[in-house]
């Protein structure tokens, strides 16, 4: 049930993001797609690689994410978005919810 009001929000947020045209990403933003359809946008903050920012469906809004204790894998957070890696590909959720918003994220 959370996962289907997960993509209905995203598709909302799609829907108002293809009202007007978003700004293409630069400075190096890593694309990724999840089973969802989600499209990720991710980059280590600075040559550290310690924070990552994460943008979500080529939105304007970044997340800037810090690196937290994982089992395996990277896990990045600020919260509120989770960002969760391991090898090439990955899932991203809302933290305080718990609601999936991809996995199988990977460069298409």
């Amino acid at each position: 049930m959370k996962a289907v009001v997960a993509l209905m929000a995203l598709a909302v947020l799609g829907g108002c993001a293809s009202l007007k045209p978003a700004p293409a990403p630069t400075d190096n933003w890593t694309r990724w797609v999840c089973d969802s359809q989600a499209e990720v946008l991710w980059r280590f903050a600075d040559s550290s690689q310690q924070d990552m920012d994460v943008r979500l469906g080529g939105g304007d809004q970044v997340y800037r994410l810090k690196p937290e204790p994982s089992g395996s894998g990277a896990l990045y957070s600020d919260g509120v978005l989770a960002f969760h890696s391991k090898g090439d590909e990955g899932l991203v959720y809302w933290v305080a919810t718990d609601d999936l918003i991809g996995r199988g994220c990977k460069a298409p």
